[in-house]
């Protein structure tokens, strides 16, 4: 089809333009001021919007196969469409983990058949996603996987982590890291700071996972692998990869938007606000602002991890840990740091479009002739409150509920093709 957007404000490597954007054959082939509406088999007047290149996601949970009553690839990539995403990459922690070419193409063939968005899944580092005993066949898996993970378990042995660093390292792939020492968890579920000990919870210490980001460190060091950070969440884990960057370690890094937004000050005793990591304390999120402002953290990643209604219901101490993401991340994070002049309109779309896809080596990312039409038109003035009964996501639990934002996307399209509208 050949469709026409009209009359919007577009995000360029130049900074914001007027321009209509002509599309056809899912490319955009003319940006001006003023193009005639003859000839298209769709026009949009998209008149007081803005029209940015669709986000990536490097960091998301869509459960299938294996736990589709919390999400599945349909209801999680039509999630990341209403939330201007136009690519994610889907972490491994499913039944069966893909852990092999047979598991891998199992995902692989319900993303072909089901997926709203363009999806990159990952697989496991380990037999079984375990984080301990042997590594999966990596040469096996290399080839349809976007990277390599354990996400949800950190790989504990350090000889292990080598040797799957080492064959990553080979064969050009990328090791993505939850890092998370098991033998410092004691039990804990929330950050080890003053609401956990005022409520009378079992804290997380920061060090369970800055300590493994150490260890990393130094292996990546000496294997020069490739090496991905998830969701950082600790003013140490900052100092450390800004630390590893300024050394020229092939090093990249993401935190979420709650981390950005959100500390321990704002916990309440609600399953919506517990994740993994959690929530730390105010200095560290002054540290993760920093870390994004300077560059030391490369993108935001959603961690999109939706549970089932039951699984959060039971409190700090007994709900599932994970929290949705995809359709609040812009409108959050437009509200809490752009306009807050925290950060400019320009660097929050490069920390979720641009960036991520260059830390991965992924396509898209810009709006520019002769490239795949994945965008996303925003209303930056429509003022509302975020309802988790009106997601796409099976997922509700966000800690984000409630919140008066502003930013509310009317467009994504793929290729040229429409994947969510709200006129």
């Amino acid at each position: 089809m050949k469709v026409l957007l009209k009359g919007a404000s577009v995000y360029s490597e130049k900074g914001f333009i007027r321009s209509d954007l002509a599309i056809d054959g899912g490319c955009i082939r003319t940006l001006q001021e003023s193009i005639p509406s003859d000839g298209f088999d769709a026009v949009f007047h998209l008149k007081n919007l803005i029209i940015l290149p669709g986000f990536a996601d490097v960091h998301v949970h869509l459960r299938e196969p294996g736990f589709s009553f919390k999400e599945t690839i349909l209801t999680g990539t039509q999630a990341a469409a209403r939330g201007g995403y136009t690519t994610v990459c889907a972490m491994p922690n499913l039944n069966p983990p893909p852990d092999s070419p047979e598991h891998l193409l199992a995902q692989q063939e319900i993303i072909d058949r089901d997926a709203a968005v363009h999806v990159y899944p990952y697989a496991c580092i380990t037999k079984g996603q375990k984080g301990s005993g042997e590594l999966a066949d990596l040469d096996a898996l290399a080839e349809g996987a976007v990277a390599f993970s354990d996400d949800g378990k950190g790989v504990q042995a350090e000889e292990l982590m080598r040797q799957a660093m080492l064959q990553a390292k080979r064969l050009d792939k990328m090791i993505a890291a939850h890092c998370e020492d098991e033998a410092l968890l004691n039990g804990g579920y929330i950050h080890d700071g003053w609401y956990a000990k005022k409520h009378g919870h079992r804290g997380i210490c920061s060090k369970s996972e800055w300590g493994q980001i150490q260890r990393d460190l130094a292996l990546c060091r000496e294997t020069g692998c490739r090496y991905h950070v998830c969701h950082v969440s600790t003013k140490e884990s900052v100092a450390l990869i800004r630390q590893a960057k300024a050394e020229g370690l092939p090093v990249s890094c993401e935190t979420a938007p709650h981390y950005l937004l959100l500390c321990e000050d704002d916990l309440q005793e609600h399953g919506r606000f517990k994740m993994n990591p959690p929530l730390r304390s105010r200095e560290d999120r002054e540290a993760l602002i920093e870390g994004m402002i300077d560059g030391t953290i490369d993108c935001i990643a959603t961690d999109h991890a939706p549970h089932s209604a039951e699984e959060k219901s039971r409190g700090l101490a007994g709900s599932a840990m994970g929290v949705v993401g995809l359709e609040t991340a812009f409108p959050a994070l437009y509200t809490g740091l752009v306009k807050k002049n925290i950060l400019s309109l320009e660097k929050l779309v490069e920390l979720l479009s641009a960036a991520p896809r260059r830390a991965f080596g992924l396509p898209g990312g810009k709006i520019e002739r002769g490239a795949a039409a994945d965008l996303c038109a925003w209303d930056l003035g429509a003022e509302y409150e975020i309802n988790p009964e009106e997601f796409c996501s099976k997922g509700r639990g966000t800690p984000f509920e409630g919140m008066r934002v502003f930013g509310e996307n009317r467009l994504t399209m793929i290729d040229g093709r429409v994947v969510w509208r709200k006129d």
